[in-house]
């Protein structure tokens, strides 16, 4: 998903791409599959503990620790790697990948001056790794991400990129053109 919220910290279409890499990353790497089965396995040894001591008391100790030990460390891992997934089909893509580091950045400038206060929880106990650790895997998995973005010395992704600029000015004319019939009360539809 993306939500308008993420468009404070999106700039460009590289950060865009950055976002929707990883968000494609989800689904490819089939995070929600593992989630859905590893939530019916800690269901059922919930259930067991109900068997064992029907007071409950066993039960209200398990959950928590099912998520602190479990549901949430595979969440940060499926994290980690949708953001590792991410960077590289941006970069198959042509689209930059230090642009996801760009990301990242900016929603920690604005989380550390004041736009999430200390409303951030540590770590261990959040579903998502921090902005810093983040950051830092963006650093060391860079330069593997570059090479794809710069094979061929960059001839493919430099082509790409002109076609999509190119794109981009054709879409802003027919735009513009379609604005001055609706001024002029002409019909907006059509070319």
């Amino acid at each position: 998903f993306v939500l308008t919220g993420l468009f404070r910290h999106v700039q460009d279409e590289d950060e865009l791409a950055a976002v929707l890499g990883h968000e494609m990353a989800h689904n490819l790497a089939r995070h929600a599959g593992e989630r859905l089965s590893g939530s019916i396995l800690i269901g059922i040894l919930a259930r067991a503990t109900l068997l064992l001591d029907p007071s409950g008391f066993l039960y209200s100790i398990f959950m928590p620790a099912a998520t602190l030990l479990h549901e949430l460390p595979h969440s940060r891992e499926h994290e980690i790697e949708a953001d590792y997934i991410g960077i590289h089909l941006a970069a198959e893509a042509c689209y930059d990948p230090r642009a996801a580091k760009r990301v990242f950045e900016a929603m920690k400038v604005e989380h550390d001056s004041g736009g999430g206060g200390d409303s951030r929880p540590a770590e261990f106990v959040s579903t998502h790794p921090s902005y810093d650790t983040r950051i830092s895997n963006f650093d060391m998995w860079m330069d593997d991400a570059m090479s794809k973005f710069r094979m061929d010395r960059g001839m493919k992704c430099g082509k790409v990129r002109k076609d999509m600029m190119i794109a981009r000015q054709h879409a802003a004319n027919i735009a513009t053109m379609r604005e001055k019939r609706v001024i002029s009360g002409g019909s907006g539809a059509g070319r």
